[in-house]
């Protein structure tokens, strides 16, 4: 190799290392559908250098393919090297360019792909003194998931019409990108040391690195921040719907409390008006004085059964007083009674009001409210109705025990 095309190389070589290349490559179509092709097999990771897979194929009884599993041309490329070169290289993943890629993905890391071309001038002394150097194979393979191929056939080919490198040997950093597409973080052409090539790789993963690991996390976190609001966004909906339920139960409840209140007053009112018919002035003059007795002892029985409930009876027709606690009793039978009560009246006073009115068939029972649904039994009884939540108006269901 003459003197000035050595320099020209250096210069070449110069350039690509002060400023770090990165640019957007089309895959061709046959590469980028090929990784399809090799997912659908589940084939293992294999290569040749030194390790293996953590999780190699399992020995199944031995049956025909369909199609190979591995690229021919990548098993071509490292017998080839093998043979003129020795074992001791780089570990090169024998396996088509995209599940490479994947690879390196996975692990997060770049790969650093070889297109080697075995008829070039500079190809023997780039092998010899720079890729199988004990310095670079340990690099490389700490740093990276490597890939090779030849350059005049098979995806080695489709890769050098894709990058078109000047000379070869060519080696590139490559970092999966979106679509059917590839990010060339530095390309590196001619023949080069083991130090500038480590050099360069180092300061590609630094500078590059960088700014890839900053993307992944920003996505990462973006994809953090979408999830938190749709699950913020569901215990919303969640809460807004047991609200909306409980504001409908509530209005239900009054709605039922109104017209059972409507009803019970309706009932009075009849019953108010019963007396009045029974003991009307008969026209006869003669019978006044026997109408007069006959209403004074309806008038005295009437009064001396409700003698017990008198006063909370005046609180609720038509007391105005802010302690007035309105209750409204449920028997099992369907029918209800409403009875006002002072705030400060125990559950007890609700009881005696129960048994005070001797309802057949009423026994052992309980008091239950429906929302919030509650028991009042005797653990309760010395609860005032206040302190019980009950005022200013509630709903209790008789309960039969």
């Amino acid at each position: 190799m003459s003197w000035s095309t050595r320099e020209s190389s250096r210069a070449t070589r110069e350039v690509s290392f002060n400023g770090i290349v990165r640019r957007m490559v089309n895959l061709p179509r046959s590469i980028a559908g090929g990784f399809c092709r090799v997912m659908g097999h589940g084939i293992g990771r294999i290569g040749i250098g030194g390790r293996r897979d953590q999780n190699p194929i399992p020995n199944f009884p031995l049956q025909p393919p369909q199609e190979p599993l591995i690229a021919p041309e990548e098993w071509t490329f490292l017998s080839v090297f093998e043979q003129q070169y020795g074992s001791t290289h780089p570990f090169f993943y024998a396996c088509q360019f995209m599940e490479a890629l994947k690879t390196a993905e996975d692990e997060h890391k770049f790969m650093f792909m070889y297109l080697h071309s075995p008829q070039h001038p500079f190809t023997p002394s780039f092998c010899w003194e720079t890729l199988c150097s004990e310095f670079v194979v340990q690099f490389l393979n700490a740093n990276f998931v490597c890939w090779g191929a030849l350059a005049d056939r098979g995806e080695g080919l489709q890769m050098a019409v894709t990058l078109q490198p000047a000379s070869f040997p060519c080696c590139a950093v490559i970092a999966p990108a979106a679509g059917n597409s590839i990010a060339v973080l530095q390309q590196m052409e001619g023949p080069i040391s083991p130090a500038e090539l480590v050099e360069i790789l180092q300061r590609t993963v630094e500078e590059q690195g960088l700014a890839f690991g900053n993307s992944r996390a920003k996505e990462e976190e973006t994809t953090r921040a979408k999830a938190i609001e749709e699950e913020r966004k569901r215990a919303r909906a969640k809460e807004e719907e047991k609200m909306r339920a409980d504001r409908q139960l509530k209005e239900e409840q009054d709605a039922a409390y109104l017209a059972a209140l409507k009803i019970d007053k309706e009932k009075e009112k009849l019953n108010s008006l019963l007396p009045e018919r029974k003991f009307q002035k008969p026209a006869d003059s003669s019978n006044k004085a026997n109408y007069e007795k006959l209403r004074q002892d309806a008038s005295q029985k009437q009064f001396g059964k409700s003698k017990e409930a008198s006063t909370v009876r005046e609180t609720a027709n038509g007391s105005k007083d802010a302690q007035a606690t309105r209750i409204l009793i449920r028997f099992p039978n369907g029918e209800r009674k409403e009875q006002s009560f002072s705030c400060s009246d125990k559950i007890q006073s609700v009881y005696r009001y129960i048994d005070s009115l001797g309802l057949p068939g009423v026994g052992n029972y309980r008091l239950i409210s429906s929302f919030p649904r509650r028991v009042y039994s005797v653990d309760q009884m010395g609860i005032t109705l206040k302190d019980a939540g009950l005022h200013p108006k509630a709903t209790l269901f008789l309960e039969l025990l």
